[in-house]
């Protein structure tokens, strides 16, 4: 995996897929895994509403995680401010964004909106569904050849383990209790969850 400059994680995720979950190592997670070609690309507006009636993920969607106290988000939402961290443009309302529809393998379709602006029409992407986030990392176009498809079905376990540390930097993003934990739990997010 490369490192990107830029945050790259999901926003929201709508899925009109059939994949069946794959199992997390951590009990109560699970992980739905989708490798796909992206076909279309827009720009949009992200805004602190982008993300109602959807699963939200990445660095945008974590102040508005499900369970999480006021208090905390308000703390978060601080921490980040301070650390020039990713959280402040949720509370402010907007940024640029893109809308990204990945074809399946399976022929269906999946639409992530993110942050992540580095993706282009045509890479090979997979599509991490994990708790209430979600992630799209670039990958090798290889995995997306249905030559592959026996080779994508043994490395599972592998994909698995890494939608399952991608989550836990986000969570360990949305803990953060100080500057210096908010900026390691960012650079660890940017390492574990971009292409």
């Amino acid at each position: 995996m490369k490192l990107t400059t830029g945050l790259a994680s999901a926003l929201t995720l709508s899925l009109a897929i059939t994949t069946a979950p794959v199992f997390a190592q951590k009990s109560g997670q699970s992980a739905k895994i989708t490798t796909g070609i992206v076909e279309n690309a827009q720009k949009v507006q992200l805004d602190s509403d982008a993300g109602l009636g959807a699963l939200v993920g990445g660095s945008l969607g974590l102040l508005s995680a499900g369970g999480k106290s006021s208090s905390k988000k308000a703390r978060n939402a601080i921490i980040g401010a301070g650390a020039g961290g990713a959280m402040t443009g949720l509370a402010q309302g907007s940024r640029d964004g893109v809308a990204y529809t990945v074809r399946t393998g399976e022929g269906s379709t999946i639409r992530v909106i993110t942050d992540q602006t580095e993706i282009r029409i045509g890479d090979c992407v997979i599509v991490e569904e994990t708790g209430s986030t979600a992630n799209v990392r670039r990958v090798t176009p290889t995995m997306c050849e249905s030559a592959s498809a026996k080779a994508v079905a043994e490395l599972q376990d592998s994909f698995q383990q890494e939608a399952t540390e991608c989550h836990n930097a986000k969570t360990q993003l949305v803990n953060a209790q100080t500057t210096e934990e908010l900026d390691l739990a960012q650079r660890k997010m940017e390492i574990l969850c971009s292409d």
